[in-house]
């Protein structure tokens, strides 16, 4: 292993790994940087009390970026049946992960978590494959060998994401992180990199989709995911002023308003599509409209429990993955507000340097992403709305009260 991997606790890991999966280690050699740029370097010698364990074992520390010492080319197996990766496949992770072809480190295109790597020797390239994906006759990674994955390392300046992962109590310290992920989405603009935002329907229940629909004016949203809750309670507050039928401006409970969503759903069915609703002008304002005009993809992915559902929203899952794929290439930065399942999908696509922001009233669903894999991923415990108003006004240039 080498890189900085003390400062960054990866070495510790390792040996907790070792010896927690029932392994044993030697440390054969090991050179420590005398400065905090330098590098590190240590030789392992893993034992096991079988191949399973040990097996178990590699695998592990292949994630936290061990190789192997010797350098063999990467192994791999040819697919014999369609959507069936062969035995002892390489599941990935969301690293940036290079295997050897031809002698060669090479890296794989459009990393993400738990899929397959395939190869094309003759071209001298390696990517992602999911599962269902794979066809006969494809060269899919099995195996350790020939495989290099670079760890995650902790940052050193004490930027936004840094701050957040502290211990964060008062809401004056969620304000000035809020304020530093404004720096961070205006630098991720500036050099013409995608913001992503995960939106859920609480979004819009907090009366916060405003905000989202001014900073997609603002040009700092290239892209949406979410599911079909959240467009049909913004097009249902755009229609009614409700969302789950309570008045957005006087919070109150409107009579019969619990039909409100579905009359949203069946409006909008009615003339075909959002793009129809809005040339009838029948919609004009909201999240779905501002990003109708603006031409921001939005890839709602729906679930066995939507009413409708609205047009637009993809019923097919392997569909709406691919259409999640296409989008998240090019994104520097991920909002995830309110939506633990399209958050947690979403994190499953993204590589390791996107830099994402879970905000969640919840605490469970903010950790949720970094326990499943998503080392990159920062929490904010807060309301949508606090956190989506803050935002904004740091973008706009507003001082911190």
């Amino acid at each position: 292993m080498s890189g900085h991997i003390i400062d960054s606790w990866t070495l510790p890991r390792a040996w907790d790994t070792i010896m927690d999966r029932g392994g044993n280690f030697d440390v054969e050699e090991m050179q420590v940087g005398a400065t905090k740029n330098d590098t590190s370097y240590v030789r392992l010698k893993v034992s096991a009390p079988n191949d399973e364990i040990l097996e178990r074992i590699i695998s592990e520390l292949q994630q936290l970026g061990a190789v192997l010492l010797h350098a063999d080319d990467v192994h791999t197996a040819r697919v014999e049946q369609a959507g069936v990766l062969p035995s002892k496949f390489y599941s990935t992770t969301n690293l940036p992960t290079q295997v050897r072809l031809n002698g060669q480190w090479i890296n794989v295109e459009h990393i993400e978590m738990d899929v397959a790597i395939a190869v094309d020797r003759e071209h001298n390239r390696a990517f992602c494959r999911p599962m269902h994906e794979v066809q006969v006759g494809e060269e899919v990674v099995i195996g350790h060998d020939g495989i290099r994955v670079q760890p995650y390392a902790r940052e050193r300046e004490r930027d936004a994401f840094a701050f957040m992962q502290s211990d964060v109590s008062s809401e004056k310290a969620k304000v000035l992180a809020i304020h530093n992920i404004a720096r961070q989405m205006r630098e991720v603009r500036a050099r013409n990199g995608k913001v992503l935002f995960v939106l859920g329907p609480a979004v819009i229940h907090t009366g916060a989709g405003r905000y989202v629909a001014e900073l997609i004016r603002m040009g700092y949203v290239q892209v949406i995911f979410g599911g079909n809750a959240i467009i049909t309670h913004d097009v249902e507050s755009a229609l009614f002023g409700t969302s789950l039928g309570v008045n957005l401006k006087s919070g109150e409970q409107v009579e019969g308003g619990h039909r409100n969503h579905l009359r949203a759903i069946n409006a909008i069915r009615a003339v075909g599509s959002i793009e129809k609703a809005i040339e009838a002008g029948l919609l004009r304002d909201g999240i779905t409209y501002e990003a109708h005009q603006h031409h921001i993809p939005m890839v709602l992915a729906g679930s066995v429990r939507d009413d409708g559902p609205m047009p637009g929203v993809i019923s097919d899952m392997q569909q709406a993955q691919a259409r999640m794929r296409e989008e998240v290439q090019g994104v520097e930065m991920a909002i995830m507000v309110a939506s633990m399942l399209h958050a947690i999908a979403t994190g499953n696509l993204l590589p390791a340097h996107v830099r994402t922001v879970v905000v969640d009233i919840n605490q469970s669903v903010v950790t949720k992403l970094a326990d499943r894999g998503s080392f990159q991923a920062a929490g904010l415990v807060t309301d949508a709305e606090l956190f989506l108003r803050e935002l904004l006004d740091a973008l706009q240039g507003k001082e911190i009260s």
